[in-house]
């Protein structure tokens, strides 16, 4: 158009631009999920088929099942998240879904300890409270006003197993009316809030303020006292509960939210420092995780005693028996492990009966399910988002090497769960919840309010 009076044209382009509208692509997330509820299904009855030569009986029963809850978290999230990323809910299914399968299986192998029908309750109960979570949290800055209630309710929780006796040698459990609880499952998810708003409110003082030594830029006494007490935790609850894999999830969650609040190198190598310090200590004065830390470093003495395999040393046969392609689901052996075979070790059934193909494809869908929510933290404008997108994810990242580090010998072994596979219903609980939050940051990422 041209201006007037003056003969000059001016370009239409001085507009502003209009924001781009991503799609929502709710029915992408749909069809994943009639995939991954097609898969579980598909490795259900191909146990039966190993097992027996015919179709399990309740093969439409459990597709039924999973597929209803599946649709129900998935109309949950396009009535009240319609912008969320697509991929996390999906797989959630797909590794739930593979965990009941494995199970199932080894429960064939334990007619007198069938776990398969427990965790598909604790199942629906995760389910349940992620429907719960999406259709009540509408803003996940609103978890920020709750920072100190968080953090004491997740102290009591760490502190209430010690009241009771020890199960397998850690004091990790709550068992009450024929019930078994791990309230540390808990405290992991109201930690992670705690360190996100903590962090994003002192995140200025934790990098420039206080003294400089040699390269290490230190906080004020004031900022740096919760640090040292975040640090006395994870080594108190180390020696009281015999937990060496909780102690370290716990510091490892906390090392990684201060480098990325503060972009500073030199917090992650105080972080392994301590976290070092502690656990040397620790393994050589408490008897139950120095036993841990000897099985580690010497896996095959058990066999050269002439006792017999132990633990860790019948796990790395099942992995070197599965191979590339594996021996397939209900052919393996993994149930040799002993007690622990369907939750510490459920990794190792997988490794046997999938092969490396299978146990690549299950590791890179919990690397897909940490890159997404590591996406939502990078686009997230308040710290406090960012900073929880990225403690979430690294809960899942941590938790899958201290546990797949442990049962492959490359860590000591630790007493976790490893997330939606392993027997645990806090933990599935739990996984469940954090999938919930991960949709409902992904959903403020990618909102085009959020973007303009």
């Amino acid at each position: 158009m041209t201006k007037a009076g003056t003969g000059i044209t001016v370009a239409a382009a001085d507009a502003p631009a209009p924001v781009a509208r991503l799609p929502r692509r709710r029915g992408i997330e749909l069809a994943l999920i009639v995939v991954a509820v097609l898969l579980s299904v598909f490795g259900y009855c191909n146990v039966g088929l190993a097992q027996h030569g015919t179709l399990p009986p309740g093969a439409a029963g459990y597709g039924a099942g999973l597929g209803v809850l599946a649709l129900l978290a998935h109309l949950a999230v396009r009535l009240r998240a319609p912008w969320a990323d697509p991929l996390p809910l999906p797989i959630g299914v797909l590794l739930n879904g593979l965990g009941l399968v494995l199970i199932y299986r080894l429960d064939l192998e334990t007619p007198g300890d069938r776990a398969a029908p427990t965790q598909l309750v604790w199942s629906t109960l995760g389910i349940a409270l992620f429907i719960v979570i999406v259709l009540v949290l509408r803003d996940h800055r609103l978890l920020q006003r709750y920072t100190y209630v968080c953090v004491a309710a997740a102290l009591v929780l760490l502190t209430l197993p010690i009241l009771f006796p020890a199960v397998n040698g850690a004091r990790i459990w709550l068992r009450v009316a024929g019930f078994s609880i791990q309230p540390g499952e808990f405290a992991k998810v109201l930690l992670a809030v705690f360190f996100a708003a903590y962090l994003a409110a002192n995140r200025s003082a934790l990098a420039y303020a206080g003294r400089r030594v040699w390269r290490l830029q230190l906080p004020t006494g004031r900022v740096l006292g919760p640090i040292v007490a975040v640090w006395l935790v994870s080594v108190g609850v180390l020696v009281l509960e015999r937990d060496l894999g909780t102690s370290l999830l716990f510091f490892g969650l906390f090392v990684v939210m201060l480098y990325v609040a503060t972009g500073r190198l030199g917090w992650i190598a105080v972080g392994l420092l301590l976290a070092s310090l502690g656990a040397v200590a620790v393994g050589w004065l408490e008897p139950h995780v120095h036993g841990r830390v000897e099985d580690w470093l010497h896996p095959f003495a058990s066999i050269e005693a002439g006792r017999g395999p132990n633990q860790l040393a019948q796990s790395l046969f099942a992995f070197a028996a599965g191979g590339v392609t594996g021996t397939g689901l209900g052919l393996g052996h993994s149930v040799l492990i002993g007690f622990a075979t369907k939750s510490d070790f459920i990794l190792a059934t997988a490794g046997e009966e999938l092969g490396l193909l299978g146990l690549t494809a299950i590791f890179l869908l919990y690397a897909l399910l940490v890159e997404r929510g590591l996406r939502a933290g990078l686009v997230l404008r308040d710290p406090f988002g960012r900073l929880l997108a990225v403690g979430l994810s690294s809960l899942v990242a941590l938790q899958v090497f201290v546990i797949a580090g442990g049962v492959t010998g490359l860590i000591p072994l630790t007493g976790m769960a490893m997330p939606f596979l392993a027997q645990g219903g806090s933990s599935v609980v739990t996984n469940w919840a954090i999938v919930a939050l991960l949709i409902r940051l992904g959903d403020s990422a990618r909102r085009p309010a959020a973007r303009s």
